[in-house]
C-alpha cells in the first residue's frame, strides 16, 4: 500500500492544519463570557476566543469583566470598548449577553 514509504505513525485526520486550535484562518472568533468567582458568587471575564475552545479554556484576549452581584461602589461592567470595536471590525461575533453589556458600557463612554 505504501510502496516503499514509511507508514505514518499518527492519525492524519486529527492533525490536519484546519483542525488545529491555533489556526484561525477559517474559524469563528467569538466575544463571550468566561466564569470565575466562588460558588454562589459569580464573576465573569469578557474574552475574545476561538469558538471551538471551551468556556473556561484558552482565550485570545481579555477585554473586560462583568460582576452581576456588584453592590455599593463596585463596578458592574468594565469593558474596553475600543478593543471590542477592533475585534468586531475583523469579524468577531458577540453573544447576546455580551451585546447587552456592550451597549451598557458604551452609553457612559458616549455621554462623557
Amino acid at each position: 500500500m505504501w510502496r516503499g514509504l514509511a507508514a505514518p505513525c499518527y492519525n492524519f485526520r486529527l492533525t490536519l492544519p484546519f483542525r488545529q486550535l491555533g489556526n484561525t484562518e477559517h474559524t469563528m472568533v467569538k466575544i463571550r463570557l468566561t466564569r470565575g468567582g466562588a460558588k454562589k458568587r459569580p464573576f465573569y471575564h469578557i474574552i475574545v476566543t476561538d469558538s471551538r475552545s471551551a468556556r473556561d479554556g484558552r482565550n485570545i484576549e481579555r477585554v473586560g469583566y462583568f460582576n452581576p452581584i456588584a453592590a455599593g461602589q463596585d463596578k458592574r461592567v468594565e469593558l474596553d470598548v475600543e478593543r471590542v470595536k477592533f475585534w468586531i471590525e475583523r469579524g468577531a461575533q458577540m453573544t447576546e449577553k455580551v451585546g447587552a453589556l456592550y451597549k451598557e458600557a458604551a452609553k457612559p463612554a458616549t455621554a462623557a
